[in-house]
Formats: C-alpha cells, sequence, structure tokens
C-alpha cells in the first residue's frame, strides 16, 4: 500500500482489475490506503520505462480502491492497455489541487477523457447530497463515458454526441448553456478540450456561474521543481496550484484556449 507519507517514489502495485470503457478507454483499478485524496487530483503512472500524469477517475473507500481511466493516444498508453489484471505498474501522489465540493446543485461537463476528473467528482459530490447534472461529451456513441456507473449513483447523465448517435446532438458547450439559461446551478466543474473549456469559461462569465476548470499541461516531477507545466505570464505550476482551477484565476492564464508547450518548451496553438 502506498504510505500515508508520500516519498515520491513509485509504489509497486498489482492491477485489481480493468475495464472496458469505450474502444480507446480502460480504467485500471487498484489497491489502495486512503488518505485526503479528492476528485481533480492525478497519480504517475510509471511502466518501468516511463511515466505520465493520469487524473484520478474512481475513489472508491468503501472497498479500498482507486481508479485511473486511461485513453490510448500513444506507445505510452498503448503499453498499459496490453496490461492485464495482476500486471504491476508503479504509481505515485496523489497530486495537484482537487476540484472543491460545494453548493446543492451542480452542473458538471467532460469532454473526452476529461470525463475521468468529471467522473470522481460527481460520485464524491453525489454521495454528499449534492444535485450534480452531469453532460458527458464525446465524438460518438462508442466513446461515451461512465455513463451506465454514473447513473446507478442517480446522478442525471446527459450524453452528447457530435455526430447525434446518441443523446444531445451537438457540442457539450451548446447543451450547457441552455441548461445554465434554464436552471440554477450554484456552480459548474468542467474537464475536456481546451477549445471546449475555453467557450465554457466565456459562458461563465456571461451567466456570472462560479466555475471550476481542470487544464492539462506536459508534466515531469509532478512537485513543482521541474517547470515544465509552468503557465506563461502568472508562472503557475499545473502540477501545485492547480490542475483545478475557478474561472477567474484561468482569466489571468494568457495562453488558455490559444496554446500550450511541447515538451521540448516549444508553443503548441490550438
Amino acid at each position: 500500500m502506498l504510505k500515508t507519507d508520500i516519498t515520491h517514489f513509485p509504489q509497486v502495485f498489482k492491477i485489481k482489475r480493468i475495464v472496458e470503457e469505450s474502444p480507446t478507454v480502460k480504467t485500471f483499478y487498484f489497491p489502495w490506503k486512503f488518505t485526503d485524496e479528492s476528485p481533480g487530483q492525478f497519480l504517475m503512472i510509471w511502466n518501468f520505462q516511463d511515466e505520465k500524469p493520469m487524473s484520478i477517475s474512481s475513489i472508491d473507500r468503501i472497498n479500498d480502491e482507486v481508479g485511473v481511466s486511461v485513453k490510448m493516444v500513444g506507445s505510452f498508453t498503448q503499453s498499459l492497455h496490453k496490461l492485464n489484471e495482476n500486471d504491476l505498474l508503479g504509481l505515485r501522489g496523489p497530486y495537484g489541487r482537487g476540484f472543491q465540493i460545494a453548493g446543492s446543485k451542480v452542473l458538471a461537463v467532460g469532454g473526452g477523457i476529461g470525463m475521468a476528473p468529471i467522473a470522481a467528482f460527481a460520485d464524491e459530490a453525489s454521495k454528499l447530497g449534492v444535485g450534480v447534472d452531469l453532460i458527458t461529451a464525446a465524438t460518438t456513441k462508442e466513446e461515451i463515458l461512465f455513463d451506465k456507473r454514473l447513473n446507478i449513483t442517480g446522478i442525471n447523465v446527459m450524453p452528447t454526441t457530435d455526430d447525434g448517435s446518441h443523446g444531445f446532438c451537438g457540442f457539450a458547450t451548446e447543451l450547457a448553456e441552455k441548461l445554465i439559461k434554464q436552471e440554477n446551478y450554484d456552480m459548474m466543474v468542467v474537464c475536456g478540450p481546451e477549445i471546449m473549456m475555453k467557450k465554457l469559461l466565456d459562458i461563465s462569465n456571461q451567466y456570472q456561474l462560479p466555475t471550476q476548470f481542470s487544464i492539462e499541461r506536459y508534466m515531469k516531477c509532478a512537485l513543482g521543481i521541474c517547470g515544465q507545466c509552468c503557465v506563461d505570464d502568472v508562472g503557475w505550476r499545473i502540477c501545485v496550484e492547480g490542475p483545478v482551477f475557478w474561472g477567474d484565476q484561468l482569466m489571468m492564464i494568457s495562453e488558455f484556449g490559444k496554446y500550450r508547450r511541447n515538451s521540448s518548451g516549444l508553443k503548441k496553438h490550438f
């Protein structure tokens, strides 16, 4: 088990179980000794060759297990998708600042693999008696994540697909704005493609709805030492001051919705 006093060295775990969420996403569950983990935090996953950050997608204190959902996009994630139950992985963390759970009714919006921290938030908020309307967005029906799991908990799940194959036909931003006009939400929480989040930042400002956003940048150490994930202007480290920020904080990050930096520090525009 991971020690409660984080050593920042990977602890080796056996994969307890694997759930295939979609053709490109699998959730890996590990036995876990919980301390103060919160939705929105992330773990560093080590495949004994390389290490990458992954959002916590499930916090199960009853069964003492934590889940991490992985979308297959490159060589590292491909190596994880080849693993089986009882295979080994190194984990360290959790790291970063997670979501704050507040209010009595919340709108949650997750796009693609951005649904991972949103699912963890929705689970935790629901357990605390918070009403959650959740928009889960994907390009097509087969890529919708966690809708069955979340429906069981009583969360109001509203799938949206770009091609109209399931649920609302259109973008998550369209449905979110429609709901914000109709309902009385105390807060919104968001994670997904940055272009989507930029639009929802504009919407949240327009309707004066307090909103938390989980953003992504290239990370190496997760300790705030290497500076790889710093954002321009304010110099915040996403691994320490984030990955979750309130909307008024995001307004201070000039690069948000415009560009990010790759592993070499070069700008990559959206």
